[in-house]
């Protein structure tokens, strides 16, 4: 009997993962559009592909597309949107910031005509880090740039330095630095009148939390924090948000391009970058064969290279859906199929094929049922489609969070 290169991937990893599973299933889902063509055709029509906070600027950019505009300026008008927006504290201005309460932005991107490549990472004061990593490879010899040099060089070549802390991503950082007041210097101290001993617990878990969620809450409504959005701030404190955008563009000419922008993790430590800068792993695009990139645990993608990983599982024949899942697969390896910390952590990648063929795919089905992680198309219809899970059920978050009172929840907007 022999094997192929491509059987080998295929049955190396799933029983790498088989056996650590314990239990968990893979999920299934139709992929019928996935299949529809191999990598060595020209692609019939333009396609955009992105996590699904891009989905008011697709439309947009993809009309600049369809009149011959280039796959990377298409893509960074998709990004460029939440980067602007001052409301997603996932992406440019009003991003949550690192534990100083400096909100430091990372971003890379690749243009597949030309074969360039740009990368920015912990860019403090430049709103729109997506153009400053294309810059990167217009202005430079470079390919990546940090800290205090990327900002400097962005500055040099025309961007405005801005104060990207809003006032209500500043708010959540000063309820943030106060929940964490018990390991770190920030009050209240004991010269404070409202000053007290903690006390040892002697309440059941359930109501412990509710109390600390009901405090934070009116500590929230005390900072200024407006009352419907209290409650999403209060699980942005206790739960560290991460958020990213990302977009891969192919036209009918079969030129391609990706790029990926993101805040990072919430109250991270400075200095810290995750996927999104890193070529190959947030973001990687190959002229001749596709484009991918990803959102989710950052720390966890690095450690498989995702985004190249995908492609170069593509460039050997796999499927975009088959090609993600080797990368999902690979995660779930390097913690030997423990469920009880995969449950702590999700994965999203995007997956676009030079064919037109594409794919998303996910760790878990969404963060809690009937939020199911989604993704935008456009290739001549803009619709949202559902991510295709590798594993049944969603992920969690540490510590479980508590049931909310129903008092809470009345008139606030309970996101994550």
């Amino acid at each position: 009997m022999t094997f192929s290169r491509r059987d080998f991937v295929k049955t190396s990893v799933m029983g790498a993962v088989a056996a650590g599973m314990d239990g968990a299933q893979p999920a299934t889902a139709e992929a019928g559009h996935l299949e529809h063509a191999s990598q060595s055709e020209t692609p019939k029509r333009s396609v955009i592909i992105c996590a699904h906070n891009g989905h008011a600027y697709v439309e947009a950019a993809y009309a600049f597309l369809k009149n011959g505009g280039d796959t990377l300026d298409a893509g960074i008008q998709v990004v460029k949107g939440p980067e602007d927006d001052p409301n997603d504290d996932s992406v440019g201005l009003g991003g949550l910031p690192n534990e100083e309460g400096v909100v430091e932005l990372d971003a890379c991107c690749m243009h597949g005509p030309t074969r360039r490549a740009g990368s920015v990472g912990a860019v403090r004061n430049i709103i729109n880090v997506s153009m400053v990593s294309k810059a990167v490879f217009e202005h430079t010899g470079h390919v990546m740039l940090v800290g205090e040099g990327a900002e400097r060089f962005a500055v040099a070549v025309g961007f405005p330095r801005v104060n990207l802390l809003t006032e209500r991503s500043r708010k959540i950082w000063l309820l943030w630095k106060e929940y964490n007041s018990d390991r770190d210097w920030w009050g209240p101290g004991m010269a404070d009148p409202h000053w007290h001993p903690p006390a040892p617990d002697s309440k059941p878990q359930a109501e412990l939390w509710q109390e600390k969620i009901q405090q934070l809450c009116q500590r929230a409504g005390e900072l200024g924090i407006e009352p419907e959005f209290q409650l999403a701030a209060v699980r942005r404190v206790i739960f560290p948000p991460t958020g990213t955008i990302h977009c891969s563009v192919l036209n009918e000419k079969g030129e391609m391009s990706g790029i990926t922008t993101t805040s990072g993790l919430a109250f991270k430590l400075p200095g810290r970058c995750g996927d999104s800068p890193i070529i190959g792993a947030g973001c990687y695009t190959d002229q001749d064969v596709g484009s991918a990139g990803a959102t989710g645990a950052g720390e966890e993608n690095i450690k498989v290279a995702g985004a190249h990983t995908i492609v170069e599982n593509m460039r050997r024949g796999l499927s975009p859906q088959e090609a993600g899942m080797d990368a999902l697969k690979r995660i779930v390896r390097n913690y030997n199929g423990d469920m009880t910390k995969l449950h702590y952590m999700d994965m999203t990648y995007y997956i676009l094929r030079k064919d037109g063929a594409y794919a998303s795919v996910c760790l878990w089905e969404g963060y809690a049922a009937g939020h199911p992680h989604r993704f935008v198309v456009h290739d001549g219809t803009l619709r949202e489609e559902v991510a295709t899970p590798l594993l049944k059920g969603f992920s969690q978050e540490w510590p479980p969070f508590p049931t909310i009172p129903e008092e809470l929840k009345k008139n606030s907007v309970y996101v994550k």
